[in-house]
């Protein structure tokens, strides 16, 4: 049974920094590119970067309140762990934070291409 369980949330002031880690288990998760999305309240899930399997290819949303040059998503094959390094938060980047995989190397923006999720993680950033 596959797992993805998301650690690492919490409340943060506007400027911090927090990391976020997702756990996999029950998949060859070497083989798998792993995304980050976001669910902020009253909005809809949203992209926000990923981490292609081999040689670290990365991708990051940039658009609207763009997190690129903010987080940095890196991985960790013998734990298992994907991280999402979030830097000079913003009271906009409040949202539950969730991690899934799909298999292959595309790095795919699209919430239903992707295989497996975690149940989420909630980051919360004070003024």
């Amino acid at each position: 049974q596959v797992q993805l369980v998301e650690s690492g949330g919490g409340l943060v002031q506007a400027g911090g920094s927090l990391r976020v880690s997702c756990a996999a288990s029950g998949l060859t998760f070497s083989t798998y590119t792993m995304g980050w999305f976001r669910q902020a309240p009253g909005k809809e899930r949203e992209f926000v970067g990923g981490l292609a399997y081999g040689g670290g290819r990365t991708y990051y949303a940039d658009y609207g309140d763009s997190v690129k040059g903010r987080f940095t998503i890196s991985r960790d094959n013998a734990e298992n762990t994907v991280y999402l390094q979030m830097n000079s938060l913003k009271p906009e980047d409040t949202a539950v934070y969730y991690c899934a995989a799909v298999r292959g190397r595309t790095i795919l923006i699209r919430q239903d291409s992707y295989d497996y999720w975690g149940q989420g993680t909630q980051v919360t950033v004070s003024s």
